[in-house]
């Protein structure tokens, strides 16, 4: 039997690092408010440490990263390790952007959820999104 959430799903949809495209991350933002789920845009040029920190001060759901410009495998390793310190485990980290798919699956391996190319639906962004909270938050 599949849980039923009696709250809205909260989104930390955020750019990380000097990337300073922002319109993909504002279209998903919208998106997943047209949804029917709560977003936190954090905007551009966040660190790490500023992204884990807001997921944990609004008690999200879900983190998604925006990112486009070739850091990661750096940003993407980094949040998961703080993420895992500040024990949010059961939080889902997935993002989008332009992502090899070999570097997509060692991150999988590292605990990052589905990784989102351009192109992508928004309904199966929106779908995995609510299916893995769905099946993987503690209420």
């Amino acid at each position: 039997m599949s849980k039923v959430l009696n709250r809205p799903i909260r989104v930390l949809v955020a750019k990380v690092g000097l990337d300073g495209h922002d319109r993909g991350a504002k279209v998903i933002a919208t998106s997943l408010r047209d949804a029917g789920m709560e977003v936190i845009y954090t905007g551009l040029r966040q660190t790490p440490e500023m992204v884990v920190n807001t997921a944990l001060q609004e008690d999200v759901d879900a983190i998604g990263i925006s990112i486009l410009s070739g850091a990661h495998m750096t940003v993407f390793p980094k949040i998961i390790h703080l993420m895992k310190e500040k024990q949010l485990d059961d939080v889902l980290l997935t993002g989008g952007g332009i992502i090899p798919e070999t570097d997509r699956t060692k991150l999988a391996e590292m605990g990052v959820g589905e990784l989102f190319p351009p192109g992508t639906t928004m309904a199966s962004i929106v779908k995995y999104i609510q299916n893995w909270v769905t099946e993987n938050r503690n209420f």
